[in-house]
């Protein structure tokens, strides 16, 4: 099996971040390290793609589960990805509108935060 999977938390988000191949073999384990951040109440995801050299439908279809499990929760999910061939699929599939897609993991952490109030 061609991945990676590590995880940082930045205050209430964590960023997963996946490296490798994204396929039928590989897909379970990144729903189950996933799932097992969305179950510890860890709901705020950043998904960082920028390392994955492959992505095939049963990992997209993994993607989608979870951000619609973290949204039951409550939560979000979003995704950092700047390989062109990953961009592809999702442009393909037209989940790039279904996703909220970061050029860089810094942009996908503040997105959403509302911005320091000003006096």
């Amino acid at each position: 099996m061609d991945l990676s999977i590590t995880r940082a938390d930045h205050g209430d988000r964590t960023v997963v971040h996946l490296g490798g191949e994204i396929d039928v073999y590989t897909a379970p384990l990144v729903r189950e390290k996933l799932d097992e951040q969305i179950q510890a109440g860890r709901t705020d995801l950043v998904v960082d793609l920028t390392d994955v050299t492959f992505l095939d439908s049963t990992g997209l279809g993994v993607l989608v589960g979870r951000l619609k499990l973290a949204r039951t929760r409550g939560g979000s999910m979003r995704l950092v990805g700047t390989d062109d061939r990953v961009l592809k699929v999702f442009a393909i599939t037209g989940l790039d509108k279904v996703f909220e897609i970061h050029p860089d993991v810094e942009s996908a952490l503040a997105a959403g935060v509302a911005p320091a109030e000003t006096s």
